[in-house]
């Protein structure tokens, strides 16, 4: 599948926001009833397991989960079908106190718009790999 498959396009906009620190241009790739789910389930950034839907509520997920990290991407694959598409690989993410990398599958799904209505990261906590970082 091309590189121009919109699911595909939406999901490296919204990782090159992500790196960038660029949270209203990231905001602004999410349809007004999107969903993050990262990651899908229950988790720190999401007590109850139900993603963050709408604007506001991923906006607060930035605010927890991107804001405070330096964070990047490193793809083996990726596969678009639909009106999504799925990157395999691993996110680092890097703290003042503690760096994380986590292997993962990260889903997007778009309207037809080419708007961002579904964002799922598949990871697991507990196979995180965490490093503590001397000061």
């Amino acid at each position: 599948m091309s590189s121009e498959h919109p699911a595909r396009r939406a999901g490296l906009a919204s990782q090159k926001a992500v790196r960038a620190k660029c949270k209203d241009e990231w905001l602004s790739l999410f349809a007004d009833d999107a969903r993050v789910e990262d990651p899908v389930g229950i988790s720190p950034y999401d007590p109850v397991g139900e993603g963050h839907s709408g604007h506001a509520a991923i906006a607060a997920f930035w605010g927890k989960a991107i804001e405070p990290s330096a964070i990047e991407f490193a793809w083996a694959d990726f596969f678009a079908c639909g009106d999504e598409a799925a990157f395999t690989g691993t996110i680092r993410s890097a703290r003042a106190d503690v760096v994380v990398e986590v292997d993962l599958v990260a889903v997007y799904g778009v309207n037809a718009a080419g708007k961002i209505i579904a964002l799922r990261a598949f990871w697991e906590l507990d196979r995180a790999r965490v490093t503590p970082v001397e000061n």
